[in-house]
């Protein structure tokens, strides 16, 4: 029965694009203009210069079309589904994960595994598609390859960490839209999601390393693509490991906190 409310759990928001094809077909379109266009654009801006902040071209563009899979990750439409955290509390329905048999925290660590299996087959689909075009270069060995992954596996648990950290947000500020949207832009900016973080001023690097959002992806597309080399990367890996502990910890004590903060009218 366990296994059973885990799967159900798991499943809820991929169904929402598995059932409706003109959102899968949608999905696959925006790929695959985001990789034409990042692929493009990182050419366009390495066409009179060899190497630019210690990054050839070809780094360059398989760090940035690796970063427009990795988003794929979790990027599956929650709100249309409204099944958001902020949905939930804006509606009063947030009542409801606290009266199933199964706790809220685990309901929402089951909903974001699934969202990130869902996204993996299409992250990996993508990168074989990529890489056998030419688009992206393969790990420059088996030994890269294999940290890059233990690093990407835990960029994700902090991913998800900081994720719910901004969704636990919405117990104390309730109606805060415009915040969420600040502190995802955020994200993925400090993240690399947008650029790599080697070609932003010195005190703009220096802060993101106080940060936990570097750890997410940064790390490991650093790691694949040479700008990390293995030497150092147990250090990296250590930091996220940190982070991972730390963030658990913080968002554990947050979740017993927002529960004193649900209350169910006339009960």
């Amino acid at each position: 029965m366990a296994a059973l409310h885990a799967w159900r759990a798991a499943r809820v928001t991929p169904l929402g694009e598995l059932l409706a094809p003109p959102r899968i077909t949608a999905a696959l379109l925006r790929l695959t203009v985001q990789i034409v266009l990042v692929a493009s654009l990182w050419r366009g801006l390495y066409s009179q210069t060899g190497t630019t902040a210690g990054l050839t071209r070809d780094q360059a563009v398989t760090y940035a079309v690796l970063a427009v899979l990795a988003s794929r990750l979790r990027e599956l439409d929650q709100y249309a589904g409204r099944d958001t955290v902020l949905q939930h509390m804006h509606f009063g329905t947030i009542i409801y994960w606290y009266l199933r048999p199964l706790p809220p925290q685990r309901y929402y660590a089951l909903r974001a595994f699934g969202e990130q299996m869902y996204g993996l087959a299409w992250a990996l689909t993508g990168y074989v598609v990529c890489l056998a075009a030419g688009v992206v270069e393969p790990p420059r060995s088996a030994a890269v390859a294999g940290v890059f992954v233990l690093s990407m596996l835990l960029g994700q648990l902090v991913l998800y960490y900081v994720m719910l950290l901004i969704d636990q947000l919405c117990f104390w500020t309730l109606r805060n839209g415009a915040a969420m949207l600040i502190l995802i832009f955020a994200q993925n900016l400090l993240s690399g999601v947008y650029a790599p973080l080697w070609f932003f001023p010195d005190w703009f690097i220096t802060m993101s390393r106080f940060l936990p959002f570097q750890a997410t992806l940064s790390v490991p597309l650093s790691i694949y693509v040479g700008r990390i080399p293995l030497s150092d990367a147990g250090a990296q890996l250590a930091l996220q490991t940190a982070w991972v502990a730390v963030l658990s910890l913080f968002t554990r004590f947050l979740w017993r906190r927002a529960a004193r903060r649900v209350v169910s009218q006339g009960g």
